[in-house]
């Protein structure tokens, strides 16, 4: 390809807030339809709005956290425009005082296609706060408006167009994400329209330093979607360019299912909003104290926690990639690695066998029947030899189930592992007994048959003996 893509990304993140932005209707998803509502969100004349403090707040923390200047004056504006979604005709948003600017995100590691990323900073322009609008549905010919949605806190994220490729902008988006839900601002779940993406994209020949003409795509409602997009659209605009023809600056939605984008409108300037300081809402100040006092509540980012599980637990680069994905899982881990003698072991256990059953029941950790601090004793319990790793195993099973102590399954089941020599002893012989044939494969040089005896074995002490013992007793009786 000839050609060099330009990328920025608006990125729209509704705040976790009991109530809404401007009034006090709850801020929660799956209500019936227009019932959270009141005269303020659905913009009835002579209602005035009260910005909602911790919203305010949470926007602040996350500049904090993409490292942007704060603003020590803003304010919100009006920004007009006509649309079922918006009962007021106008939007309360910000326009030349956001209170978050010249912030950056880092990108490193490996994109969506596994592909190397250049080790480079994105730059955001601003963050700044609005109210969404309603959210309209379009089914056969005929649209519903569901105002629960009007006037929730929203964030729009804006990066510097600093992404060349689909893979930067799926890691900026993955990392965004991680930065929202680690700091509590956001649950970002894109099914429930908590994270919304609008790629801008051009294509410049390479070497050329000023940007194509720009194109913005819309209803963007996955990573992978946006991914998709990227790449469609940069052949497009390419097969465009190569057949002589001319780009004009327009808005395009994105078809998923078709895998295409289609035009929607040309692209409103600034100017077409008509933006000017909202006469109901005071300017919002911060001092340099109020802001350090926020930074002190910043948490710790995925990204050095995943340096401290793989330096301080042992953990490896891929096992820590894994349990920070999820912010609860990485604290349940967190937790759980603190209170066992073996962090790696307890992140084996979280990985292979807790992420599975809690996948295939559809359960959340944090509702899990198992606690950090039982995972960590059965982890002991194995370590200490107390239980070999097969009964674990059962023990894990009854723990999921019935959210037992672990020490109490092994006292109520008699499980724990026999270590006495004499009895392994006894029990190897039966088995040596039991299958001659096999013993006569192994003597004559076939060394893989004595996995096979190992599991007669534990066949015969019901899972019991302690595999290690039993190996060196099988070698001492048929050496």
């Amino acid at each position: 390809m000839k050609y060099e893509a330009v990328i920025g990304l608006e990125v729209h993140v509704q705040v976790r807030t009991a109530s809404k932005m401007f009034c006090s209707c709850p801020n929660r998803y799956g209500a019936e339809p227009n019932t959270l509502v009141c005269p303020v969100c659905l913009g009835y004349p002579g209602t005035l709005p009260v910005p909602n403090h911790e919203a305010i707040l949470k926007a602040v923390r996350a500049g904090l956290l993409t490292e942007c200047t704060i603003a020590k004056f803003s304010k919100f504006d009006r920004k007009s425009y006509f649309y079922p979604d918006l009962a007021k005709n106008y939007q309360i948003s910000q326009y030349d005082l956001p209170f978050c600017t010249a912030g950056r995100l880092h990108l490193s590691g490996k994109g969506f296609s596994s592909a190397e990323l250049p080790d480079k900073y994105i730059g955001i322009t601003r963050i700044h706060l609005e109210e969404d609008p309603a959210k309209l549905t379009h089914a056969g010919g005929v649209s519903g408006a569901d105002y629960n949605r009007s006037g929730v806190p929203l964030l729009e994220v804006v990066s510097e167009p600093d992404m060349r490729s689909a893979d930067e902008a799926y890691a900026y988006l993955t990392k965004l994400k991680e930065i929202m839900q680690y700091g509590g601002i956001s649950d970002c779940d894109m099914e429930k329209g908590q994270m919304r993406c609008d790629v801008n994209i051009s294509l410049r020949p390479f070497g050329q330093k000023e940007f194509g003409t720009k194109i913005e795509l819309k209803n963007l409602n996955s990573f992978r979607a946006a991914h998709r997009a990227v790449e469609y659209e940069m052949w497009r605009q390419a097969d465009i360019l190569d057949k002589g023809g001319s780009m004009k600056q327009e808005t395009r939605g994105w078809n998923d299912d078709a895998g295409e984008s289609y035009l929607m409108r040309t692209k409103e300037e600034a100017h077409d909003y008509r933006y000017f300081p909202d006469p109901d809402l005071m300017p919002v100040t911060f001092t340099d104290e109020e802001i350090d006092a926020i930074r002190k509540t910043l948490p710790e980012l995925p990204g050095a926690m995943r340096a401290r599980f793989v330096t301080e637990c042992g953990l490896t680069e891929y096992d820590a990639e894994v349990l920070t994905a999820d912010r609860s899982v990485a604290a349940w881990f967190d937790q759980a690695a603190k209170l066992s003698k073996s962090p790696k072991l307890v992140a084996n256990w979280i990985i292979s066998e807790l992420l599975r059953l809690l996948g295939e029941e559809k359960v959340a950790i944090d509702e899990c029947k198992i606690t950090p601090a039982t995972l960590a004793e059965l982890v002991d319990l194995i370590e200490n030899k107390t239980i070999n790793g097969k009964i674990g195993k059962e023990v894990f099973a009854e723990m999921f189930a019935t959210g037992k102590a672990p020490a109490a399954i092994v006292k109520e089941k008699g499980l724990v592992q026999v270590s006495d020599s004499g009895a392994i002893a006894q029990v190897v012989t039966d088995a040596i007994n039991a299958n001659p044939a096999q013993v006569e494969q192994y003597k004559a040089g076939n060394a893989k048959v004595l996995q096979f005896l190992v599991g007669q074995v534990m066949k015969l002490s019901k899972g019991k003996a302690n595999p290690q013992l039993v190996i060196a007793e099988l070698k001492k009786q048929l050496d």
